[in-house]
């Protein structure tokens, strides 16, 4: 059988020619030869510095050369590995891997970059790549998912309670914007399944901020109250520097808590973009603390003493925040009265009570949640009484 020919006309290597002998020299075995032909006036001498570089044999023949196919990676790709396979996470990421995609071929020599979280016991889950598809197919747009044009004429006061619950969810939902965002950017690109759903999340949040905001502004010029005690309690989340823990206090506890919240205005807004911007919120929120369950629960699971860990960050936020004064009270009474809808004093004895069961269904929420992780009933139930009292 002859040698595969490849004629390259008046094209020489120096114009894309070279692409041509490497698709000739991909479909002959280690040692086989194709023979290049062409009128390009330097060829041949493009030919034999190409194969040098390359790692291949030439031999020079009249208008061209015949090429043998090196038994060796050509010359700048020797020594490179694969960054693992497609379809399965390594448990430990190597840093010179950097940005590749995960069983990409990665050439030696490349810079290695600083992740601090390059270990699958401490990001990954089974079901990042599920609930990143759900969450990109879920995305909704605050221009035209919720009602704007809805009438909303509502008692100044009642108004005013709307305010002070939106000036309180848009604080919260901006640190749970920046914590993802913090921790999306110290994950290793192999875990990059994780790496997604955190910056969805964080674009969740960003969502929500922006719809609470208009909602907020809405019949008014200004937000409500923000109290030290609700800065304290958000700050310890945003300052906290373990991935493990900052997932476990904001999502298995705090947005945990929190779709209990969004749930009981849903269910008591006074107006259909209040119940919309709510009802939308808690979808998003509810993937959230999937993830963190996830995670949290593969974590446990590959490391037991992570739990007692769990339980030391509880107490110490609540040590931390034990001289502040919990929930803002005008958020309570903006609450109570949302419920109410009037100011009739049975009405409001019966939002009270309303306000108080949402506090015990947060309560048994986080109970539930944290016998997941593997907490006793006993463990659970005074660990869920030490969350803050900031809900978040």
């Amino acid at each position: 059988m002859s040698d595969p020919v490849v004629d390259l006309g008046d094209v020489g290597l120096d114009r894309g020619g070279h692409l041509l002998v490497k698709r000739a020299l991909r479909r002959v075995p280690v040692g086989g030869v194709v023979e290049v032909r062409g009128r390009a006036p330097e060829l041949a001498v493009h030919l034999r510095g190409f194969c040098r570089a390359q790692g291949h044999g030439f031999a020079p023949v009249p208008g061209g050369g015949r090429v043998t196919r090196g038994d060796a990676e050509p010359g700048r790709w020797r020594g490179a590995e694969r960054a693992g396979a497609v379809d399965a996470v390594v448990d430990q990421a190597p840093a010179h891997w950097g940005l590749a995609a995960r069983g990409a071929t990665v050439e030696a020599g490349g810079p290695a970059f600083d992740f601090a979280l390059t270990s699958r016991a401490e990001v990954w889950a089974d079901e990042a790549r599920r609930l990143y598809a759900q969450a990109a197919a879920a995305q909704w747009d605050p221009a035209t998912a919720i009602p704007w044009d809805a009438t909303v004429d509502l008692p100044d006061d009642v108004e005013d309670a709307v305010v002070q619950v939106m000036t309180y969810l848009v604080e919260n939902e901006t640190a749970a914007l920046i914590v993802p965002a913090k921790f999306a950017a110290r994950i290793h690109p192999h875990f990059r399944e994780v790496m997604q759903l955190l910056a969805i999340q964080a674009a969740d949040e960003a969502r929500h901020i922006e719809v609470f905001t208009r909602r907020a502004l809405l019949a008014r010029f200004r937000f409500g109250l923000s109290t030290v005690g609700g800065q304290a309690s958000l700050k310890t989340l945003v300052d906290e520097p373990d991935f493990a823990l900052a997932s476990f206090l904001l999502s298995v506890l705090g947005e945990g808590s929190f779709l209990s919240l969004l749930w009981f205005l849903r269910d008591h807004a006074p107006d259909p973009i209040t119940e919309a911007v709510a009802r939308l919120a808690a979808q998003d929120e509810a993937r959230h603390v999937a993830f963190g369950l996830a995670h949290l629960s593969r974590h446990v699971a590959e490391d037991p003493s992570l739990r007692g860990r769990l339980a030391a960050a509880i107490q110490r936020r609540h040590d931390a925040l034990a001289h502040t004064a919990g929930l803002n009270q005008a958020v309570f009474d903006a609450l109570v009265l949302l419920a109410a809808g009037r100011w009739e004093p049975e009405a409001l004895a019966s939002a009270w009570d309303a306000v108080q069961e949402l506090e015990r269904a947060m309560d048994e929420g986080r109970r539930k949640r944290l016998a997941r992780l593997g907490f006793g009933g006993e463990e659970a139930a005074a660990l869920s009484a030490l969350h803050t009292r900031n809900f978040m």
